[in-house]
């Protein structure tokens, strides 16, 4: 099962995302891919820690989001694309292994990443760039959903299903 929660940043996704996590296993693994770039961000990580329950045990991969999903059973939450996308050098991820990946886990995985369709068009290259590999990873993964809910001001809306 793969349930994918997108929204804006201080959106209440990642809360949303480990309520649902909690709610599909006692244990959870949280992958963390990315690395903290600077203090602010670093607090932000520290601070999603702290709320989460003290058996539930933290990945953080780095780029290598791919081998650590390989290597943990069991619920995984993944927080976020986002970050996995901005850790890589040239903003080039493996999409196709991400979701072979996903899709092939025996267990419940939750998917957590930024929405950037809805801001400011970035005026930089590397904005654009950014926007639109991390907006086709996330229509991906949000295609091979069971279940994605859009979050807004710490409220839920569930997505419907692509319609063929």
């Amino acid at each position: 099962m793969i349930t994918f929660v997108i929204g804006g940043t201080r959106s209440g996704k990642s809360e949303v995302a480990e309520r649902i996590a909690a709610g599909l296993g006692s244990t959870v693994t949280v992958i963390v891919p990315g690395l903290p770039s600077d203090p602010e961000m670093a607090a932000r990580i520290a601070e999603h820690q702290a709320r989460r329950p003290a058996g539930w045990a933290t990945v953080e991969c780095g780029h290598d989001l791919i081998g650590a999903l390989a290597g943990v059973s069991g619920v995984v939450l993944i927080d976020s694309l986002g970050s996995w996308v901005a850790a890589t050098s040239d903003l080039n991820v493996g999409a196709h292994a991400l979701v072979d990946a996903v899709t092939g886990r025996d267990h419940p995985t939750v998917v957590v990443s930024e929405e950037v369709g809805l801001s400011v068009h970035p005026t930089t290259d590397a904005g654009r760039t950014f926007a639109d590999v991390l907006g086709r990873l996330n229509a991906r993964l949000s295609a091979v959903a069971d279940t994605a809910h859009f979050v807004v001001a710490g409220r839920t809306v569930r997505l419907d299903a692509v319609v063929e």
